[in-house]
């Protein structure tokens, strides 16, 4: 937002990128594992990364739910930093869950919070499924990450 009078301009403050928002009138979604909205500003990189299964670099799928997790979340970390990112540059999340559960949620938010840490989780989209694209494969998730031209550079 910019102020304009006669003689001078009234810019704010850079916000960091990205910036994270959890309104106060809106349930905490922390403990879950993800923020309400996630703010970008450019000049910055968009990095799209496709969903990102358990498998190893192998291709072996562990038949465990958390194992796939924690798997999947390492092979998006490897994908981010093939394209110079970080976990912390994830604006958005889009997590598949076949046979999703209250106890496959707590796994999945366990996890994120480790992944995140104390940073603001990035925002996130839980979709149910009934399956995913190879057998036995019970997690996948996506990601969409931005990094400013002069971010964390």
């Amino acid at each position: 937002m910019t102020t304009l009078s006669f003689f001078t301009t009234t810019v704010p403050a850079p916000q960091p990128l990205p910036l994270f928002i959890n309104p106060p009138r809106l349930y905490d979604p922390r403990p879950n594992g993800y923020s309400h909205v996630a703010v970008a500003t450019s000049p910055a990189r968009f990095i799209y990364v496709a969903g990102q299964g358990g498998e190893d670099a192998s291709g072996a799928l562990s038949p465990d739910f958390g194992a796939q997790v924690d798997q999947a979340l390492c092979n998006l970390r490897i994908a981010l930093e093939a394209a110079g990112a970080e976990p912390l540059d994830v604006v958005r999340l889009v997590v598949l869950v076949v046979d999703h559960s209250e106890a496959r949620l707590a796994v999945l938010s366990r996890a994120l919070a480790v992944a995140w840490g104390d940073e603001p989780p990035p925002a996130c989209t839980l979709i149910p499924v009934p399956r995913l694209a190879l057998d036995g494969m019970l997690f996948e998730i996506e990601a969409t990450a931005v990094r400013a031209l002069t971010h964390r550079a």
